[in-house]
């Protein structure tokens, strides 16, 4: 069961609702010069395709995310409570749109400050409603409009930390002398500092994964590869609130469960690719190494945590290609697994075969797979596998056009096995010729394509987070040498309360 779900289920009542490299060197930390920002796009430095589903989805980020408060809904265009990670995603593409030429450092910087000064002010407290979150950290999931907790849904561990990278990149990109840059980086900073990363460590060297008035701790902790390491690096990171550095001593020693070469050259397996890719957009793992990583140097040399994630990619590719379950479209172009929305959670005979289908669900090699693409899988590992996922692009589109590709980029999943069904699908609808198809975008699968390719084209948010002072700290504290650490600041040059 993947992890979203698995929070939702552990609520009750109203709160259990179903969810819906090539580089440039060195990044500019303000707008273009000379030019119209509304208008103009830099030159193409990747395939025309890729710059243009950068763009679309951008704009959906534009055309969802709410002007007066700052936040994005977790899922559009049907109804949908505010997800504060998609919010943070939503803060780190507004500088990208201020390089790439489609808004305004103005327009960025209102927008930022919005949503920071909504945060910083956002009421907290151990009640059940009334509030966004407590002892620093916020719920999953927000009302639109008030920002109070959504239903009985979790304080969320990992959707904070995404959060706030974005605020904290924000605070590295918004570098002006300008009074609201200024508060930016103040406020991101304040932000971060009153979360109390110590109080969610109940069980010795673990980070829980949440928090519910009604019932307290959720059982489950991250202390195993996934998307929780840039977590621990703030959690360790934190000059107010820090863990203690064994906490990723901890975190490393279950590795060997899932170091394996079971899905091709070896490497951490965890079969959905957000996975490989959340953490990786706000720190570039190229060149840096904790212990564990300089201990398979003899057995794999120059592994780090970005050769890891090319392996991941490869062996979704892999899956593809092999294809042993015979699910239709899968091929060598087109491929990509993670957590994502889906048809329906049914059984359905199809061609004489029974075959098991899901909505929302993590979906990867050695877990489930029930035919279902997300296009997110694929474009927002292009910083691992260029040229693989270019081809992907372009054979999505050409294979199934507007069905799945619209104003907004690609919607959220698409499945060509299921071409019928006699029964209500939970998500999206049956197009003739193609398959089933979702109906929504999600901001947290929406973010990372528009927040990679960034990364791919110009390292943008990389350079600036290199230069983030509780990001290294959180590294070196875990240990992590080399590369571009080994010269990195590691003082807070920006006001703290």
């Amino acid at each position: 069961m993947d992890r979203r779900r698995f929070l939702m289920g552990s609520t009750s009542g109203a709160g259990a609702l179903a969810l819906g490299s090539l580089t440039l060197g060195a990044c500019s930390t303000g707008p273009l010069q000379g030019f119209d920002m509304a208008g103009f796009a830099r030159p193409t430095d990747v395939d025309p395709a890729v710059h243009e589903v950068q763009k679309r989805t951008f704009d959906w980020f534009v055309h969802v995310t709410n002007r007066e408060n700052g936040l994005t809904p977790d899922r559009w265009p049907s109804p949908s409570f505010a997800s504060v990670a998609a919010v943070g995603f939503a803060l780190t593409v507004w500088p990208i749109g201020v390089e790439r030429g489609w808004m305004s450092r103005a327009e960025a910087r209102e927008r930022t400050l919005i949503t920071l000064r909504f945060f910083h002010d956002l009421p907290q407290g151990p009640e059940a409603s009334g509030t966004g979150g407590y002892k620093g950290f916020f719920y999953h999931f927000l009302n639109m409009e008030t920002g109070h907790r959504h239903g009985r849904v979790e304080l969320s561990t990992i959707d904070t930390t995404l959060l706030v990278a974005g605020m904290l990149f924000a605070a590295q990109w918004f570098d002006g002398d300008h009074e609201e840059e200024a508060e930016i980086r103040r406020l991101a900073q304040t932000v971060y500092e009153r979360i109390e990363w110590d109080w969610v460590v109940i069980r010795p060297d673990r980070v829980s994964m949440g928090w519910h008035p009604e019932t307290g701790f959720i059982a489950a902790d991250w202390h195993f590869y996934n998307e929780g390491m840039l977590l621990l690096h703030l959690a360790m990171g934190s000059p107010t609130h820090p863990i203690a550095p064994s906490a990723w001593t901890e975190w490393c020693a279950g590795y060997p469960e899932n170091f394996t070469d079971r899905f091709g050259p070896k490497y951490l397996h965890y079969a959905a690719l957000f996975v490989h890719q959340y953490s990786h957009v706000y720190v570039d793992y190229r060149g840096i190494r904790d212990p564990w990583m300089r201990s398979v140097q003899a057995e794999i040399p120059g592994f780090d945590y970005f050769q890891n994630s090319v392996r991941a990619v490869e062996a979704q590719r892999k899956h593809a290609i092999d294809n042993t379950q015979g699910w239709a479209g899968y091929s060598a172009d087109v491929w990509g697994l993670t957590a994502c929305d889906g048809p329906v959670d049914a059984r359905v005979v199809i061609d004489g075969r029974e075959r098991e289908f899901f909505s929302y669900s993590a979906r990867g090699p050695g877990d489930r797979d029930d035919g279902t693409i997300a296009p997110t899988a694929a474009l927002a590992s292009i910083p691992f596998a260029p040229d693989a996922v270019t081809a992907c692009l372009k054979a999505m589109k050409e294979r199934y056009g507007s069905a799945i590709y619209t104003r907004f980029g690609f919607l959220d999943a698409f499945n060509p096995t299921l071409t019928a069904f006699d029964g209500r699908l939970q998500h999206g609808r049956i197009v003739a010729g193609i398959g089933w198809v979702d109906a929504d975008y999600l901001g947290i699968d929406q973010g990372p394509i528009v927040m990679m390719i960034e990364n791919h084209r110009s390292e943008l948010i990389w350079k600036a987070m290199q230069r983030e002072p509780n990001i290294i700290r959180g590294l070196r504290r875990a240990g992590f040498t080399g590369g571009w650490l080994d010269t990195a600041p590691d003082e807070w040059d920006g006001a703290s309360v």
